[in-house]
């Protein structure tokens, strides 16, 4: 089966409450070459509450976490539109629903598939709401255990979901002791479902690791510049950062589809003999005298005297007839007597 790696650029809150911006990564993350633009759909009412701190500090930023959820919301309507752009772009329109409100809302408007937030892995209710869609869902397991993984995903599966699994730290941005590449495989095992890796790094390289090793889905977040107030600017890819990484994820694809046969080397017969090396003597060696290790040189190119690898057979023969020095040894020199 060939390989093939999926791609997801998270917008998040990266638009910062403006649909304008939220169009506008839609249009770079298909310039960049991704497969998806994922967002999250915030429904303060539903969602938060006024006892809801904020994970960081936002600067510049006056009212409460809810009053934040409120300022990142879109209508009905807005979401429609995205959801249109991106499929006029060639791109999937996916979504992280924080409420059983915004998984209607996205069920409503016809999502793609749903990414589940590490936050919302145990959240039972939201999920069992999410499987009578019977739309597949990605679970991101940054905040999750393995036994709340693990009942996650039978949970799921026992309402017959198309499950993936991605392994993911959260830490922002998340450092290279900390991206947990080892859990990849193991996830492999232990769902047989396609796993992958969601990035907090703001570099390049993590997603690339991944991908190496056998991720099926890669996600990173997306901003136009890291110095942006979201909340997640500084442990996201600049869009130069995106296509970089996505030439690179392509470029990976593509070398686990070939495998290369080490004992097909037919190709390669002419440079093989340009760049192989035949026997030769170093000096002037007289008919009669018996050859030395210390009398033998390899020159270019191959199949003008002895094969090198003969070079145990010939030592301690006698000469045949006198060799000149930088001549090719064959068969010929030897005395076969």
């Amino acid at each position: 089966m060939k390989h093939q790696i999926y791609i997801i650029g998270e917008v998040g809150q990266a638009h910062e409450g403006s649909l304008s911006l939220a169009h506008s990564y839609i249009n770079a993350l298909a310039q960049s070459g991704a497969n998806a633009a994922k967002f999250q759909v915030h429904i303060a009412e539903a969602e938060s509450s006024i006892y809801e701190d904020f994970r960081v500090k936002m600067p510049y930023l006056s009212g409460s976490r809810f009053d934040y959820w409120k300022a990142m919301e879109f209508s009905r309507d807005e979401w429609v539109g995205l959801k249109m752009h991106c499929e006029k772009v060639g791109l999937d329109f996916l979504a992280s629903p924080f409420s059983l409100a915004a998984v209607e809302l996205l069920t409503d408007i016809g999502v793609s598939a749903f990414k589940i937030g590490s936050g919302e892995v145990d959240n039972l209710l939201m999920l069992d709401k999410i499987a009578a869609t019977g739309k597949p869902v990605i679970l991101s397991s940054g905040l999750s255990s393995w036994a709340e993984l693990d009942q996650a995903v039978a949970f799921l599966q026992s309402r017959k979901v198309i499950v993936s699994v991605l392994q993911c730290t959260t830490a922002y941005p998340t450092k290279p002791h900390q991206w947990g590449m080892n859990v990849l495989h193991e996830m492999g095992l232990r769902y047989k479902v396609p796993v992958g890796y969601s990035d907090h790094s703001g570099d390049v390289f993590a997603c690339l690791a991944a991908a190496a090793i056998g991720a099926r889905i890669l996600e990173f977040h997306i901003t136009f510049d890291k110095r942006m107030s979201n909340p997640d600017a500084s442990s996201s890819l600049t869009l130069r950062q995106a296509a970089t990484l996505i030439a690179g994820i392509r470029s990976i694809e593509t070398a686990l589809n070939f495998p290369v046969d080490k004992d097909a080397n037919a190709v390669f017969s002419r440079l093989k003999s340009m760049f192989g090396k035949s026997l030769a003597v170093n000096r002037d060696l007289r008919k009669g005298e018996r050859i030395q290790c210390s009398d033998l040189e390899t020159k270019k190119p191959a199949g003008f005297g002895l094969a090198v690898t003969r070079y145990q057979e010939v030592l301690g023969k006698t000469l045949a007839r006198d060799i000149a020095q930088w001549e090719f040894l064959t068969e010929n020199h030897l005395d076969h007597a």
